[in-house]
């Protein structure tokens, strides 16, 4: 099962660029010059790589979440750095003429004002108190959403529908000019979650085990919360906000493979890839005028998997 399930997402990761509403012909592929060749390689290329490292940052992401919090509800969305990647895109879109990199610029920078809040904030919690800085990542998210209220107020109706646009998630790149930093920020990431994998098995025990294993329990925790958050950040300013890819994945994986999610660093990150590479191929392929957003087809799968894991909760606790 799972050499079958290897082998048909490496099929997919190779004929996603090859499939869209608009037909290539293979072998003008590598002619430069040609619209075939622009289309593979600056528009689709880029795009399936986006999606894959994206995907895969998320994934992973939502795994270090779940098990620091020891929560399968949380995601990489909680400490409010998506709200802040959306407000600070908001801000480029509204004041500064809607310019592609004040857009990408601003959002990186409201996702990083979330993230060194936090670090700020850890600073000065207990070393067990990982929940106080989840309910602060709440609460920041419930601020910007309101800032975001008051610059709908004050766009036009093209500002506004800019900014709902970006709410909804897009992979529309052009060019590898974006994808380069989003696929060294998701190497980095993983190779940085798997030097703190042994950690990760003594938080999944309990922090008094961690102690006694040697570890700083609650400075290992907010170290690996903030490294994730801020490969999230550079992922989201490029793509903007794309939920449920941290809810479903790690959960299809630990039933896959019934494995410590210490153990799972590195099929997280491949599967959430692949996930979110397998969604835009949906987006792409639907047959409407425009590409249909990715943070909807994630939305609509992801809806009724965390439906799923609140009833299956429900009947374990229950």
């Amino acid at each position: 099962m799972k050499h079958v399930s290897l082998f048909l997402s490496l099929a997919l990761l190779c004929l996603a660029p090859l499939f869209g509403e608009i037909s290539l012909d293979y072998r003008l592929i590598f002619e430069s010059g040609s619209s075939d060749h622009t289309l593979f390689w600056d528009i689709r290329l880029p795009r399936v790589l986006t999606a894959f490292f994206t995907g895969s940052v998320l994934a992973l992401a939502g795994l270090v979440f779940q098990s620091v919090f020891r929560n399968p509800l949380t995601t990489p969305f909680t400490l409010g750095v998506a709200s802040g990647a959306t407000l600070g895109t908001a801000v480029a879109i509204v004041f500064l003429g809607g310019i592609a990199i004040y857009q990408y610029l601003l959002g990186f920078a409201g996702a990083i004002v979330s993230v060194a809040i936090l670090f700020i904030l850890s600073r000065s919690l207990k070393s067990t108190q990982t929940h106080t800085l989840l309910l602060a990542g709440i609460a920041m998210s419930f601020f910007y959403s309101a800032a975001l209220m008051v610059l709908f107020y004050l766009s036009d109706f093209t500002q506004s529908y800019s900014i709902v646009r970006f709410t909804m998630g897009s992979l529309g790149v052009f060019g590898m000019e974006y994808v380069i930093p989003v696929m060294a920020v998701s190497l980095l990431f993983v190779a940085l979650v798997r030097s703190y994998r042994h950690d990760l098995k003594l938080l999944l025990t309990s922090f008094e085990f961690a102690y006694l294993g040697g570890i700083d329990p609650g400075r290992t925790a907010m170290a690996l919360l903030l490294i994730s958050s801020a490969a999230v950040a550079v992922c989201v300013s490029v793509t903007g906000p794309i939920g449920f890819v941290g809810l479903i994945i790690p959960h299809i994986i630990q039933m896959i493979y019934r494995r410590s999610a210490d153990t799972l660093i590195m099929p997280t990150f491949f599967y959430g890839g692949v996930f979110l590479v397998f969604c835009d191929l949906i987006a792409r392929n639907l047959g409407t005028a425009s590409d249909i957003p990715i943070g909807v087809i994630t939305s609509f799968i992801g809806g009724p998997f965390f439906i799923y894991i609140i009833l299956k909760r429900k009947r374990t606790h229950g």
